[in-house]
């Protein structure tokens, strides 16, 4: 019995957080809200039953870290926008405007536009990665890339950015004294007058847990989750932040402003939260992953604005759809997934594909999502069964 009673606990806090949105036709109005759907794994679904799993929990907006022709197929009238990613190692040979057309000639064009192509992430984490001489290949290859988009007539329907870590900052707290790493001096003004140019985000792949596991007794662990929280006042700004990512975002907005680029729009193109992790990954458990990723849910049902813009809605791509087998690294690099590669949720943040909102799959499906319905009355998921 007193073994039982933790697994009773946990599954008590675990049916807590079965949302439905779909009754109440809330999950459509979070437009901002997007998923990664990553690959590294052996044991993944088709592309088409990711779909048909995207679909029911009414996500419209996803992001892949290549340019699989199978997924891009399968996506093919399905009105996802879908973001696709050139591979680090290409960007030495997409700096030559020839190879950069031929490319987007064979990658892109032909998809286009029965899948909704809406960006080109070149790169990922380029000016944080262990290649240097990536840095300087970066902005000519999308310069190239852009031109030859431009060529074909698709530059207006798909724009070209990179996903940037935030170790690109130096200096993150608080947000108002947002500056980047000094070695990036040169070439960041470079990046950063493309982006303007061409009207494109900067993204940024921001991670509080990371914060929260190398400073568990600095950092309010309410804070990092979005919990109730007193929150943070920025000392020149006087904006209060109640929660870190949000405060990562204006930090980005102040750097690049100190560049004299201000005016770009900041788009979190990863953030998330592990299940699971090592001894040393503190944090890393299937509660904080639950709280953080439906609260990130509630954020984006409300179209809210960080502190500093709080008129412009922030859009934000979860990492990630699935748990990834063949990630290296740590426990929590294979354990950031709201599903696991069989379908069945790790945990419910809200997006629960119900009978409500799939009657093909309630026939068939036994599991606990087909017998509940979604109550977004307060901060609180509750559960109600039919």
């Amino acid at each position: 019995m007193e073994n039982l009673l933790p697994k009773i606990s946990m599954l008590h806090v675990l049916l807590g957080f079965f949302l439905t949105l779909s009754g109440l036709g809330l999950i459509q109005e979070a437009k901002s809200l997007g998923i990664n759907y990553g690959q590294v794994a052996n044991n993944l679904p088709a592309p088409e039953k990711v779909l048909e799993l995207l679909r029911s929990l009414k996500l419209s907006k996803a992001r892949i870290y290549d340019t699989n022709p199978q997924v891009l197929t399968a996506f093919a009238n399905s009105n996802v926008d879908l973001i696709v990613t050139v591979e680090n190692d290409m960007l030495a040979t997409l700096m030559d405007p020839n190879q950069a057309l031929q490319w987007v000639y064979t990658h892109i064009k032909p998809f286009f536009p029965a899948t909704k192509i809406t960006g080109i992430a070149v790169g990922n984490e380029v000016f944080t990665g262990d290649d240097t001489t990536l840095i300087s290949y970066l902005v000519p290859a999308m310069v190239s890339i852009h031109a030859a988009l431009a060529r074909l007539g698709l530059d207006q329907y798909i724009k070209v950015s990179t996903p940037n870590n935030l170790a690109v900052l130096q200096e993150s707290y608080p947000p108002s004294a947002g500056t980047f790493r000094p070695e990036l001096n040169r070439i960041m003004p470079q990046f950063l007058q493309f982006l303007a140019a061409t009207k494109s985000p900067f993204w940024i792949n921001a991670y509080p847990y990371f914060a929260y596991k190398d400073s568990p007794k600095k950092i309010s662990l309410d804070y990092v989750l979005f919990n109730p929280n007193p929150g943070m006042i920025d000392p020149n700004t006087k904006l209060r932040y109640d929660n870190m990512l949000y405060a990562q975002v204006d930090a980005v907005v102040f750097a690049m402003a100190r560049m004299g680029f201000g005016g770009l729009e900041v788009r979190v193109s990863e953030t998330g939260w592990p299940s699971r992790g090592d001894g040393n990954e503190i944090g890393a458990t299937i509660q904080n992953a639950a709280i953080y990723n439906h609260n990130i849910l509630r954020r984006q049902l409300q179209n809210e604005g960080t502190p500093l813009r709080p008129n412009a809605r922030l859009e934000i791509y979860v990492f990630a759809l699935f748990n990834e087998d063949m990630k290296p690294g740590p426990t929590s690099e294979r354990n950031y997934g709201l599903f696991q590669p069989d379908g069945t949720m790790a945990y419910n943040v809200g997006l629960s594909a119900l009978s409500t909102a799939t009657s093909s799959s309630s026939s068939s499906s036994s599991s606990s999502t087909s017998s509940a319905s979604i109550s977004l009355t307060s901060d609180a998921p509750q559960v109600i069964n039919k």
